[in-house]
């Protein structure tokens, strides 16, 4: 469990167990941000993915391995996961955004957005020169934030494993 602790107009979450210090930013009030894997919650990102369309093959290896491998971006109310996406970037020429959900208690209040506005404006990944995901159904929601339709697909090219077959086909 996390405590709040405030100094001036700055919060952050401490540990209560183990009086550490989190690198947790309160963006909105009593909700906060952060991009370190240790502050992800394993379970509830794999218990969300696997009961999600994309997903829902993965093992609990697989997608700790996955999270272990990739840039991890989490919203955090009372000391609880409530926001996660993740992305795999070169950090200047790509970076290809994933896993993105909101837990359905918290969906609707326009938290995916405050999310994917901290993630393409964070320090490490401002500046990359492309980006792009896949979505079954978001895309008015990516739309926003300046993601379009491939306009030349046929430059583009894929491999997929039988299992990826069945998400994506």
């Amino acid at each position: 469990m996390y405590k709040i602790l405030t100094t001036g107009c700055h919060a952050e979450l401490v540990s209560a167990s183990h009086n550490k210090r989190q690198a947790m930013i309160e963006i909105k009030k009593g909700i906060f941000f952060s991009s370190e894997t240790n502050d992800m919650d394993l379970d509830v990102i794999y218990t969300f993915i696997k009961n999600s369309y994309w997903g829902e093959s993965r093992t609990l290896e697989e997608q700790k391995k996955a999270l272990e491998n990739t840039i991890n971006f989490g919203l955090f109310h009372n000391g609880n996961q409530i926001a996660y996406a993740r992305v795999m970037t070169d950090k200047v020429f790509f970076a290809y955004l994933l896993d993105v959900f909101v837990i359905e208690a918290y969906q609707g209040k326009e938290y995916s957005k405050l999310l994917i506005d901290k993630i393409l404006n964070f320090p490490e990944l401002k500046n990359i020169d492309k980006w792009m995901l896949a979505t079954k159904d978001a895309h008015k929601l990516y739309e926003k934030f300046g993601f379009n339709i491939v306009k030349s697909p046929e430059k583009l090219m894929e491999k997929l494993s039988q299992r990826a077959k069945l998400i994506y086909e």
